[in-house]
């Protein structure tokens, strides 16, 4: 065996080590939620009012419901709207679109809990929000805006010349073309950052701490403070009274994470066939 065909043999069985390694340790990690949370599902913690005996998640996911939604609403419009200018009206390489890229990438690497320190100094103070859905769900839309916006960039870059070009063929403007060829061939790849942005919404704990609160109650309002699933689970796990019920909360967390990945996925594929 030359020294080629070994390098290619030894990187590959190193890419299947590290496959199997990810693979193993992230079933580890489900199996392990599933196994301990699944027989603390009890009907009381679906009550619609929380109570210190309870312990009911049903207020924090009604929460998180509705966190994601405003927040998607939020960025997805503006984290598009504004890739769609950077490839398409921008030029793609234009000291414009390199700085908004280069903020894009430094603000998804800032850390959640300084973002909920603007968040809390900003809105809750500042803006007298206080804690309150209004106020999280605003910082959730800044932090989950970079990366939505990155996703859709890549994607509407990925999308082949000869689209644009056929549709310019036909007397389309850019405007129609962007709407009828560009998002329609991108929106697999948009969804994709859509589904990681709401899994960074729905496991948010830190920075929501400081801008949406910890009170267990189903929001009466936009202005009223709640907590997360997440929160929910951390505020659990740390009393230490009711680590069972926070297990359960996270297998909760889990199924609604893998629920919007399958739905999103199934909505991806019917675009494409659409496409």
């Amino acid at each position: 065996m030359n020294r080629k065909k070994f390098t290619d043999r030894l990187f590959g069985i190193l890419a299947r080590a590290s496959a199997a390694v990810t693979f193993t340790a992230l079933a580890s990690i489900v199996v392990y939620i599933l196994a301990n949370g699944i027989p603390n599902l009890t009907p009381s913690l679906f009550s619609i009012k929380y109570t210190s005996e309870n312990v009911s998640l049903f207020p924090s996911l009604v929460t998180t419901a509705i966190m994601i939604v405003i927040s998607l609403a939020a960025s997805v419009p503006l984290g598009v709207f504004a890739a769609v200018y950077l490839v398409e009206y921008a030029g793609g390489g234009d000291k414009l679109t390199k700085i908004v890229g280069l903020t894009a990438e430094t603000l998804s690497g800032i850390p959640s809990v300084v973002y909920g320190l603007f968040g809390m100094i900003f809105f809750v103070t500042r803006l007298g929000w206080g804690f309150s859905v209004v106020a999280g769900s605003v910082k959730k839309s800044m932090m989950i805006l970079p990366l939505i916006m990155r996703a859709a960039e890549e994607s509407i870059r990925s999308v082949p010349p000869e689209y644009r070009e056929g549709s310019f063929g036909l007397g389309a403007g850019r405007l129609r073309t962007v709407f009828r060829v560009i998002l329609p061939s991108s929106a697999p790849g948009i969804l994709a950052g859509v589904i990681l942005a709401i899994g960074r919404v729905a496991g948010e704990t830190a920075a929501l701490i400081y801008t949406s609160g910890t009170v267990p109650r189903i929001p009466s309002g936009a202005f009223s403070s709640a907590r997360t699933l997440a929160v929910h689970m951390y505020a659990l796990s740390s009393e230490g009274f009711h680590t069972g019920q926070a297990y359960a909360t996270a297998v909760v967390l889990l199924v609604l994470v893998f629920g919007v990945n399958a739905l999103s996925a199934l909505a991806a594929k019917k675009l494409t066939k659409v496409s």
